[in-house]
């Protein structure tokens, strides 16, 4: 929350794409020197204060697809285009006290909803991990982790640091910034064919983020994209430049 106060922190990474969870709206904003200049700022949520944002920076451009299934309201399709193309799925997975709806079910019904996942990355809180398994015999986190599996995605924290679904060692939580409640919920699942020699994944350090919040960023840089993998239309993009 409040993320006009913490973006200047991230402007050392020179990002090419933001996915934001508990962002304000961008009225908010106000485009200053602390604050770069970004292409599109999509935003979603129903309080102003608490949304999902996703900010695109450079050559790259996004827009809202229009197959958003509001039964899964923060698991949001956005098509992004650029020297990277693909279908990009921001996710903030909510709690419910129904437990077949909670973040790994959201999760598993979203992947059922929505259609070539092959060509998508999937990244943001995912608010579950395979340590909670048991709680939920079928659509859990392992469950996720395998459907994604199916269409070729590899979660990039895993693959790259060659580490197993609910042993990982590097939490990207700390519940209410409290140093003894680390978890690992936040992850980014890319196609096995955007990932090279080059990708890398890095998970902040609390002592350099938690002041800010009590999630850790994810910070993916070299995927790359086979020339055009989705084969989408970029007659959008060519008539906004």
């Amino acid at each position: 929350m409040a993320f006009r106060k913490k973006w200047p922190a991230l402007i050392k990474y020179n990002a090419d794409i933001l996915v934001i969870q508990e962002c304000e709206h961008p009225k908010k904003y106000k485009p200053s020197e602390e604050i770069p200049d970004y292409n599109e700022f999509l935003w979603f949520g129903d309080n102003e204060n608490k949304g999902v944002g996703v900010v695109s920076f450079g050559d790259y451009h996004l827009r809202a697809k229009e197959d958003h299934h509001s039964e899964y309201r923060y698991i949001i399709p956005v098509e992004v285009s650029g020297p990277m193309h693909c279908d990009l799925y921001a996710v903030w997975a909510m709690p419910h006290q129904k437990r077949s709806k909670g973040c790994a079910g959201q999760l598993w019904g979203a992947l059922q909803a929505y259609k070539n996942l092959e060509n998508s990355i999937w990244i943001g809180d995912f608010n579950s991990n395979a340590i909670w398994d048991k709680e939920r015999k079928n659509g859990n986190h392992s469950d996720v982790v395998r459907l994604l599996q199916d269409h070729d995605l590899s979660s990039l924290y895993h693959g790259l640091l060659e580490e197993t679904e609910g042993e990982e060692s590097q939490p990207t939580i700390y519940l209410l910034k409290n140093k003894e409640k680390p978890f690992h919920l936040d992850y980014c699942f890319a196609p096995n064919v955007m990932i090279t020699e080059h990708t890398t994944v890095e998970v902040g350090q609390h002592e350099d983020w938690i002041k800010l919040s009590d999630h850790m960023p994810v910070i993916i840089k070299g995927l790359v994209t086979p020339t055009n993998i989705n084969g989408a239309d970029d007659a959008w993009l060519r008539q906004k430049r």
